[in-house]
């Protein structure tokens, strides 16, 4: 990001903070030579057909982080000198030194044992996080520009512009119709967004810190259409195209993730497929956060092929399989080689449409 590091954040921290973190992973989330998911179970069926999970209910019984492993971490000393606590300048201070490592941290501090702690982290780090990703994002991205319509064609009226009629109707003792009316309305919007995040195998550490700064940034950066999906073996919506659910609380759905079960790839694009369908805007991308390993033996480029635009962000150290995708699909792709960067990343990715 072009911008100072050290700026970034400072309202939420202001607000209150207190940050979810793990021990440090500088692994995307795999072992050591193994793909993001298990191989499938013999004879397992395809995925398809199973009715999407509640977001809040799809993941019971995920284990809690105990401050003695989170003390694996240097920097979680600094960050919360005493059970409960969080110290907002250290954390301040920690961002700026490095925001991977800081990042990743504070999303292991939001499975925290440390009940008040816990608790303080999942209220800052979705605010914190997203006012990260607004810096340096680029103007008049995913929003149309205001006009003047007629009111029956919606949008909201515009009292001012709307006078005449309004005084012409009440002189002759009646109620302006709609069609007189004036009304301002954004239009077409620029761009949808739909995210899609590969939870199978591992999903702690910088992996999960990846998922939900990429989150943030898609949200960000397509503010009316945006749609995020989770993914193992099925597809569930964590965020439909077009809902109305506050940001951060789709960024915290994103940090609950758990990661396990195969991987079908095909399956998630062809529900962003369908939730991108209904949108209005100029350009509908999908943002496919994943090695693109599947395992459920289901080729994922005729899915992707039925994308309008398909952006793949794959992590540096295991991306061959993303490549092919791209390249056998004209998707555009990246390799993600920092937590904080995958905002930049995504800007570029977009702009070389």
């Amino acid at each position: 990001m072009s911008a100072d590091p050290r700026g970034r954040g400072c309202r939420a921290l202001r607000e209150g903070v207190r940050a979810p973190t793990r021990s440090r992973e500088r692994e995307w989330g795999r072992a050591t030579g193994g793909s993001l998911s298990p191989p499938p179970a013999a004879g397992a069926p395809q995925p398809q057909g199973r009715p999407p999970p509640s977001p809040r209910d799809r993941e019971p019984g995920r284990r809690s982080t105990g401050r003695s492993e989170l003390a694996r971490n240097p920097r979680f000393a600094e960050l919360s000198p005493e059970v409960g606590e969080l110290d907002h300048e250290a954390l301040q201070r920690a961002l700026a030194e490095d925001p991977d490592d800081t990042l990743t941290l504070l999303v292991a501090m939001a499975s925290a044992t440390d009940e008040n702690l816990r608790r303080l982290v999942r209220a800052l780090a979705p605010r914190l996080i997203l006012d990260r990703c607004r810096v340096g994002m680029p103007r008049r991205r995913g929003v149309g520009r205001p006009r003047n319509v007629a009111a029956h064609l919606g949008g909201e009226i515009d009292i001012d512009a709307s006078m005449d009629a309004i005084a012409t109707a009440a002189g002759e003792g009646r109620m302006p119709g709609l069609d007189e009316l004036t009304a301002r309305d954004w239009g077409r919007p620029e761009l949808a967004l739909c995210l899609v995040v590969d939870r199978s195998g591992s999903m702690s550490g910088a992996r999960l810190a990846t998922a939900v700064v990429t989150a943030a940034a898609c949200l960000v950066r397509a503010p009316r259409e945006h749609a995020v999906i989770a993914f193992a073996r099925y597809a569930d919506v964590l965020a439909p195209l077009g809902g109305s659910t506050d940001p951060g609380r789709v960024v915290e759905d994103v940090l609950a993730l758990r990661g396990h079960g195969m991987t079908s790839v095909s399956a998630a694009l062809e529900q962003a497929r369908v939730q991108l369908a209904g949108s209005r805007a100029s350009r509908r991308v999908t943002v496919l956060l994943s090695d693109c390993r599947s395992t459920d033996e289901v080729d994922p480029l005729p899915a992707a092929l039925a994308l309008d635009e398909l952006v793949i962000l794959a992590p540096a150290d295991d991306c061959d399989e993303a490549r092919r995708v791209a390249r056998e699909s004209g998707a555009r792709w990246g390799e993600i080689t920092g937590v904080d960067e995958v905002p930049a990343l995504l800007d570029r990715l977009l702009d070389h449409a």
